[in-house]
């Protein structure tokens, strides 16, 4: 399945960004999809990937991945463009 996304940096660090919350679907496996796009030799290339997705308690909730695969609790440079993209 094709998934659509954009790739955007805030101050440096640039990440793959993929709206999970409007089209409803839900990444199986993040941690090994932030590795294939973060490769910079073979992938789209980034700093990680962050996942925009539904949330229970707000209007969105941000998953950030780590080009590693690890997830992080907060990355405040990819919250930045998130900003900027759902608002």
């Amino acid at each position: 399945m094709k998934r659509k996304f954009t790739k955007m940096h805030g101050l440096g660090n640039d990440y793959v960004y993929m709206d999970c919350f409007s089209n409803g679907h839900e990444i199986k496996h993040p941690s090994s999809l932030a590795q294939i796009v973060s490769n910079r030799h073979f992938g789209v290339g980034s700093d990680g990937l962050i996942l925009i997705c539904q949330s229970k308690v707000a209007d969105f909730k941000m998953r950030m991945f780590n080009y590693d695969g690890s997830e992080a609790e907060m990355c405040g440079n990819g919250i930045r463009c998130v900003r900027k993209i759902c608002i």
